[in-house]
């Protein structure tokens, strides 16, 4: 069960759903660049059903509104996104689990308001790593702002066509292309349905209705010297690291120094590598929940007398909560990463 909502902002409105229980704050899920909530459709039913879960489209994504005329999109705008949800709802603190985009964002947003972070879920990402200096990463950076300001043109004149349309069947395919296929086209229909419109010409095809700004966006690369520096200031904080052992977006040669500072004498830090590609969330969704679900009920147990829980949950009782702690806590020690 959910309820779609909305979060005011000064550019129009920032697009959401909140699944299941309201009476508590929930864990927020941000999506991936060029995602949706949609990205969350397989993991959230496996979650424990007695916390909330509040999944929003990002600013240029899925049902949100798009950012103002003349304006471009950057990673570290992104991460004020977070304390604005929670001013929204009066949230002193935040348990956030983030892919892609979302992970980064969790990450940056954590480094700096560590106070108000009380676990966070990283899948397939940490950080955006920097690329190795070179005359054509420069070349890119040129490009994507001559495409970005073309895009703004193309959108000015926006009411005098229509952006070009497709069939639901090739945009599948566009998508996992787009996607390096990552994302199947089995898969791709969790991903489409929040970012698609019909078109008005040609009632059975579609074109994509997210903001195509946001493909050249600004990624702020980090030095490592930085986000080592940053993993020290979320210290002993829960953290739950899964990658899929396809990608290229957690590069451990990159990252390792990082996630090790943030595992220093941590015992509430945890890394998993899933056979998968850069959606691993998706399309093996019941393998990350193997290792979210115990991580959720150990950083965040249910609180019996605020909230009458159905499902597996009812049949907790303390005794049974501790059993099942010290389960979890046995595989985490079998299960220690290397790094």
């Amino acid at each position: 069960q959910f309820q779609d909502v909305k979060i005011h902002a000064p550019w129009g409105h920032i697009s959401g759903r909140w699944y299941g229980n309201r009476t508590e704050r929930p864990i927020l899920a941000i999506h991936g660049w060029l995602d949706n909530l949609g990205t969350f459709d397989r993991l959230i039913p496996l979650l424990p059903d007695y916390i909330g879960v509040l999944c929003i489209d990002l600013p240029g994504h899925g049902r949100s509104s798009h950012i103002q005329p003349g304006m471009f999109y950057s990673v570290l705008d992104y991460a004020y996104i977070i304390p604005r949800v929670m001013k929204e709802y009066g949230w002193r603190k935040v348990s956030l689990m983030g892919h892609s985009l979302g992970g980064i964002m969790s990450f940056i947003y954590t480094s700096l308001a560590p106070h108000t972070v009380d676990m966070v879920i990283s899948l397939d990402i940490l950080l955006p790593v920097s690329p190795p200096p070179s005359s054509k990463a420069l070349k890119r950076g040129a490009q994507k702002m001559e495409k970005h300001l073309v895009e703004e043109d193309r959108q000015a004149e926006g009411n005098l066509h229509e952006p070009p349309s497709y069939s639901y069947t090739q945009l599948c395919k566009l998508l996992a292309k787009g996607s390096s296929d990552s994302v199947t086209p089995e898969f791709a229909k969790h991903l489409l349905h929040r970012q698609v419109t019909r078109s008005q010409l040609y009632p059975d095809r579609f074109f994509f209705s997210r903001d195509g700004r946001v493909k050249f966006y600004n990624v702020n690369h980090m030095s490592i010297g930085l986000a080592e520096e940053m993993a020290r200031r979320i210290q002993r904080k829960p953290y739950l690291i899964i990658k899929g052992s396809k990608s290229i977006h957690l590069p451990l040669d990159q990252c390792k120094g990082t996630m090790s500072i943030l595992g220093q004498n941590n015992p509430h830090y945890e890394f998993y590598e899933l056979e998968g590609t850069h959606h691993v969330h998706l399309h093996a969704a019941e393998e990350c929940a193997r290792y979210i679900v115990p991580f959720i009920r150990h950083h965040r147990p249910p609180v019996l007398t605020s909230w009458s829980l159905v499902g597996k949950d009812t049949e907790l009782s303390l005794t049974e909560r501790r059993r099942e702690q010290e389960k979890y806590l046995a595989r985490s020690r079998n299960n220690r990463s290397k790094l």
